[in-house]
């Protein structure tokens, strides 16, 4: 058996089998450190830079290991990028006889049955939501996986996947008529016979605490778990460790017995009229917060007076209206499913009103047009550490952004990972020549009135000089929205045609392909194109960021996890506001150099870079780029790349 050195080298597989493989010592060495906590089953954390080639120097030893590995992504998209890429290259390369497999969620394959219903029953608001239908209904009779990310017909945010997908609540099981045809259970199956599966955090985590989506089966059986894009674990395990209860839920319940009673009960007239009064319950508890969206600490929804009556008035239909399907249940499964889920919500209603709230926080978020109630464990390491209990196996945390200045503490401590290995390997990029970090004097304070007038005041002539090619990243919707409304007038005072894209003007993936093909672009975007975004060459050499992205600190779960710690005597804002800020940074900073031909330049406005102590912690994290505070060098900068080019 060849050895990883030798798999990595000139003359080996990679190299042969690949167009544009380059040997990267530091991909060797990471490769070689993986394999070895493979084999000794054990946990390691590897932070590699950009350029590293991290997704090989886990595939390779992953593929040789001999044991099942289950590789979890942060998105579908780079789930999809894996397994549809990266993975049969390398796999191909190795000449490897390993049997792969994809395994999403359950809302990402068409479920025929309810897709079958949703046609017959009408249940289309528009003409061309009608024609969607049609559409997912012909792909799924050709498709082998009933993916709906292969349906390039319809959009995945079209509301008709809704229709045309189940849910764990909607899910008949066995006693679905097209159970032996069911996407899901096909895709579980094979996954359960691969020795390596691609699946992605979400799907992990609802999975390990729901044992629904088919990993409960899988894990028992695994040698090694890799995360990559591991920064996002904290967050997502936050997320699925908690409860949540849903209006969208209560809904979409009285939508389907009503569906169902029609079906089979018709002479039930009064099933059809509790359905609709349940509906408009469950929306006026959404219109009791307000008509904005957002986030409400438990504290706020109590000063609203017609949040509580409200709440009581959802809890006593969906127990109502539990009774009376309870009367219809014995008629069809659809109508006993329905009755089981009623009484699910009556009990999540239940508990999260009667939370205790110790080490948990209530909060509730409203969205256009659906109230969410979240109860969110304030600490998640040691439940995180009970799942990596038991079975021994092989544990990779790997991704461009874990540690702050070279060490692990803050990660370590918020998955209660102890302390483990871990490495870090620097980007093979040349950053002293190729990029420069740019932190402009004179700016305000970046919570005074007017800041992002003078953040595109100060970016606008390094925005002329780079000619475009530019990313405005914002911390706020909000100032993604003053962003672009004043570059669009400083654009046409000036004359300059350089188009202008912002973030929800198409998807995330339009958005890019069109920033890549016009090449002279400005992109105006927030949260969405901080991370998971790759524009190589001239097409992007600016990236501007607004502030230190500091979560808001009127985030409920925040709040709650802040006071936790002062209590515990502890300092939140040195450990843990600001390594997740840099953290945040450096995955903003990543979107800049993409590969070794690359030169651009960082811009971060905001002054506490240059006059806060912990600014120095921020900028440490970064790659060595050449630093600067003067305009000039940036315009000399720009203009001796444009004599190059």
């Amino acid at each position: 058996m060849s050895s990883l050195s030798e798999i990595f080298s000139p003359a080996g597989p990679l190299a042969t089998a690949i167009d544009g493989y380059r040997v990267r010592q530091q991909q060797v060495e990471m490769a070689e450190s993986i394999a070895a906590a493979i084999d000794r089953c054990s946990v390691f954390i590897a932070e590699a830079g950009t350029g590293t080639g991290k997704t090989f120097a886990y595939l390779v030893p992953a593929l040789r290991s001999g044991g099942k590995v289950i590789v979890s992504t942060g998105t579908k998209t780079l789930q999809d990028q894996l397994f549809n890429k990266d993975l049969p290259m390398v796999r191909d390369a190795l000449k490897a006889p390993v049997k792969i497999a994809l395994l999403k969620g359950r809302a990402n394959y068409v479920c025929p049955y309810h897709l079958e219903r949703a046609l017959a029953d009408g249940r289309f608001l528009s003409r061309e939501d009608a024609a969607d239908a049609r559409r997912i209904a012909v792909f799924a009779k050709v498709s082998q996986t009933g993916d709906k990310a292969e349906c390039l017909e319809v959009n995945e945010s079209s509301p008709v996947w809704n229709h045309a997908t189940s849910s764990r609540e909607n899910c008949l099981g066995q006693d679905c008529p097209d159970y032996k045809g069911c996407f899901v259970m096909q895709a579980r199956r094979e996954a359960m016979a691969a020795d390596l599966v691609v699946v992605n955090h979400h799907l992990f985590f609802a999975d390990v605490m729901l044992r629904d989506e088919g990993m409960a089966e899988l894990l028992p059986a695994c040698n090694t778990v890799i995360f990559d894009e591991a920064h996002q674990l904290p967050e997502v395990a936050t997320l699925f460790f908690g409860d949540s209860v849903s209006t969208a839920q209560v809904i979409d319940l009285a939508r389907d017995a009503r569906a169902e009673g029609l079906a089979h009960a018709r002479d039930c007239v009064q099933l059809q009229t509790a359905a609709r009064q349940l509906e408009k319950v469950a929306k006026d508890l959404r219109l009791a917060v307000g008509i904005d969206a957002g986030r409400f600490s438990w504290g706020q929804l109590q000063e609203k007076p017609e949040f509580a009556p409200a709440l009581q008035a959802l809890e006593d239909e969906v127990t109502a209206f539990a009774a009376l399907l309870e009367s219809q249940a014995e008629r069809a499964e659809g109508l006993e499913k329905c009755w089981q889920r009623a009484g699910d919500l009556v009990r999540a209603l239940g508990e999260w009103r009667n939370l205790s709230e110790d080490g948990t926080v209530r909060w509730a978020e409203a969205f256009t047009h659906s109230l969410q109630l979240n109860a969110t464990p304030l600490d998640v390491a040691e439940i995180f550490r009970k799942q990596m209990g038991g079975h021994p196996r092989a544990w990779i945390f790997t991704s461009a952004t874990l540690a702050v200045q070279g060490k692990f503490h803050h990660y370590c401590a918020e998955l209660g990972l102890g302390e483990p290995e871990s490495a870090c390997w620097q980007s093979p990029f040349d950053f002293g020549s190729q990029a420069v970090l740019y932190a402009p004097l004179g700016m305000p304070e970046p919570n005074s009135y007017g800041y992002t007038d003078a953040v595109v005041e100060a970016a606008f002539p390094a925005v002329l000089a780079a000619g475009g090619g530019a990313f405005f990243l914002c911390t706020s919707l909000r100032a993604m929205r003053r962003t672009h409304e004043l570059l669009q007038t400083r654009l046409t005072e000036a004359g300059v045609d350089m188009p202008l894209l912002l973030q929800g003007e198409g998807s995330k993936n339009d958005l890019l392909r069109r920033f890549r093909y016009l090449g002279n672009a400005i992109l105006v975007g927030s949260q969405s194109f901080w991370e998971g975004v790759d524009v190589r060459g001239e097409a992007l050499s600016l990236v501007i960021i607004d502030k230190i992205p500091f979560a808001p600190p009127d985030d409920p779960v925040l709040a709650a996890r802040i006071e936790q710690m002062r209590r515990q005597g502890r300092n939140p804002f040195i450990e843990y506001q600001l390594p997740r800020a840099v953290i945040n940074v450096k995955q903003g900073a990543g979107r800049l150099i993409r590969d070794e031909r690359d030169r651009g330049v960082l811009m971060i406005c905001d002054p506490r870079l240059l006059s806060k102590p912990y600014g120095r912690r921020v900028w440490q994290s970064l790659p060595p780029m050449k630093r600067t505070k003067e305009l000039s060098e940036v315009l000399n900068f720009f203009a001796a790349r444009n004599a190059h080019v």
